[in-house]
């Protein structure tokens, strides 16, 4: 018999369990409905400020190696995956938001792919958010 609890997703990294469900449930949400769709279990909006910060702060760490690669990746696409929800929430569609998007569905983030990601990140921050 297994050690690992019953019910427990054998993907360790909850922003690739997050990505997963997107890449997952987002085509039938989106056949199914004709306006925007929302994911169940996605990334939880927050307010915009709070979501710009958080994208900040990830692509700062990535540029700067504050931490394992397996770390940053997981802060970079958390950050964003925030960030697109707060987008669409906000009915925000500029260029850090559309970059977001795009982001978020790219499978095997490299971390070359991280490092352009988060150079963007910071060339198209409206404003350095209040730290």
């Amino acid at each position: 018999m297994s050690t690992r609890a019953a019910g427990r997703c054998p993907i360790p990294n909850r922003a690739v369990r997050l990505l997963i469900c997107l890449l997952v449930l987002a085509p039938a949400g989106v056949a199914g409905a004709a306006g925007p769709s929302k994911v169940v279990g996605g990334a939880r909006a927050i307010p915009m400020d709070q979501a710009l910060q958080r994208s900040l702060l990830a692509a700062e760490a990535v540029i700067h190696r504050r931490g394992k690669e397996t770390c940053l990746r997981g802060k970079l696409t958390n950050a964003l995956l925030g960030l697109s929800a707060s987008c669409e929430a906000a009915g925000q569609r500029g260029g850090l938001c559309a970059l977001a998007d795009q982001a978020v569905v790219q499978m095997g983030w490299s971390l070359a792919f991280m490092d352009s990601t988060a150079r963007q990140v910071l060339e198209l921050m409206p404003t350095a958010p209040e730290r």
